[in-house]
Formats: structure tokens, sequence, C-alpha cells
């Protein structure tokens, strides 16, 4: 790189993002999603998803043209931008639970299309996470709740905007409050052993009657023991074809030699 006349070998880290021009609208305003994420391990990768995630809206309906493009109540969904703005509705906080959105995409898109894109979604994290997995640092004692923001286009593709590794717990609304109540209540849950006490020999594993709103996503062990199962029963297929294969050429050799010894 020259700079001044002068040549340096410095390296600059740069991040690439791209603006998405057709984001999914809903009564015409752009929003994009909050949902939170528990690992308590990232080798083997173990991490759950919070069932109680919200979309964030626009208070001002969207538009593309270059005359509101400085307009952050058109194009920012965060919170503490939105609440400045004059159509703001502190009531509700701008604000609807993951399983609305659900619901409005089952009744405008079909139930298909809606699990698709949930699927695609729980991917796009597991992604994530695996692309970090060999530079973060291993503590058997350690946990993090994720904060993920993604955003949905019109074609019904996620898009990850950002993570948030210590996403804000304060709240805008008594529903809001009530929710991220329950995500820290179900978290300790999650990552303390059942006498309420930590444990370093515990081994981390939650019993799913402790899960409250918390699901699975992606449990790397159970992964791997999947795939181990069904190569050994491919392998087995596999084997006894060629099994079947052999014997049904051993008894056609033993039918020809039969056929030539009565010939002779």
């Amino acid at each position: 790189m020259h700079y001044l006349g002068r040549v340096t070998t410095s390296k600059e880290v740069y991040v690439i993002s791209r603006y998405i021009q057709d984001p999914l609208l809903i009564g015409g305003k752009k929003f994009d999603l909050r949902l939170y994420v528990l690992v308590t391990s990232y080798r083997p990768l173990k991490a759950y998803i919070y069932q109680l995630g919200f979309c964030r809206f626009c208070t001002v309906q969207y538009t593309p043209h270059m005359s509101e493009i400085d307009n952050m109540f058109v194009h920012l969904t965060n919170v503490a931008i939105q609440k400045h703005g004059e159509e703001y509705n502190s009531c509700h906080g701008g604000k609807w639970t993951v399983s609305n959105l659900r619901l409005y995409l089952e009744g405008t898109r079909g139930k298909e299309a809606a699990d698709k894109l949930f699927d695609d979604i729980h991917w796009l994290i597991v992604h994530s996470l695996k692309a970090v997995q060999n530079v973060m640092s291993i503590d058997r004692h350690c946990f993090e709740v994720y904060g993920y923001d993604i955003i949905i286009d019109n074609n019904l593709k996620p898009w990850l905007i950002e993570v948030n590794a210590s996403p804000s717990l304060s709240h805008t609304t008594a529903n809001d409050r009530a929710m991220k109540m329950s995500l820290i209540y179900d978290t300790l849950r999650m990552v303390l052993p059942s006498t309420g006490v930590p444990d370093v020999k515990w081994s981390k594993t939650p019993s799913p009657d402790v899960f409250g709103c918390y699901d699975i996503l992606y449990d790397e062990e159970q992964a791997i023991a999947d795939a181990k199962a069904k190569l050994a029963q491919a392998a087995g297929v596999a084997s006894g074809i060629r099994s079947r294969s052999r014997n049904a050429d051993a008894s056609m050799a033993t039918s020809k030699t039969g056929r030539v010894m009565s010939w002779k």
C-alpha cells in the first residue's frame, strides 16, 4: 500500500457488509429479529436457542428512495433510535414476538415457507458459531448468551446483521421485561446443576425438564454419534448387498456346473 510516497506493509482489517435493498416488509415497515442463543461449550459445540425472541420495527414506512437514505427512522430498527421518533408507540415498543411473526408468515406465505425460513435461520446461527469455534477460548466453567440480529429479505432468505456478545437486557415495555426476566431465569437453570450451586465437576448437560423456553439448537457430540450410526448402517446395508450378490454368483456358478455335468 502506498501512502504519501511511502510503502507500508501493515495489514488492515475490514468488515464488508451488504445492504439488503428488498427487505421483507410488514405494514410497509422494515424490521429485524433479535434471537437469543446460549452456548455452553464450543469444543464440542453445544448451543440452545430461546423461543421467545422478538421483531423490532421501524416507525416510518420503508422506502429505498435516496431522499430518505439518511432517515434513521426508515432504515434502523434499533429501539434506542426508534423511541425518539414521533410515531413510536411506548405500549408495545414497536415489537412483535417471534411466534406472532411465524403465524403471520404461515398465513401470508404458507406453513412450508415459514418452516423453511426458520430452519435456515437456525443453520445460519450454527454456521456462524462453527466459523469461530476454533478461535474461541475454552473454559468449561463459562457460558455465553448471544443476541443475534437477523434481517429477512422479500424472498424469505435470512441475513445475519451482527452477533452481540453481551446483549442488552434492559426493557422498554412490560412484555419486554417479562420476557427478559424469563430469559435470565431459564439461562441460570440451564447452566447450574440441580442443586443450584456451581460445581466444576458437573457435566453441563441440563435435564430437559429445566430447559424452560430453550430448545436444543446444535449438539456436536450427538451429531457425530448420529453420523457414525448412519455410516455404520449404510456400511451394513452395502455389506448385505455384497453378501447377497456373492451368494447369487455362487448359486449361479453351481447351477452352471450342474448343467455342464448333466450334459456330459
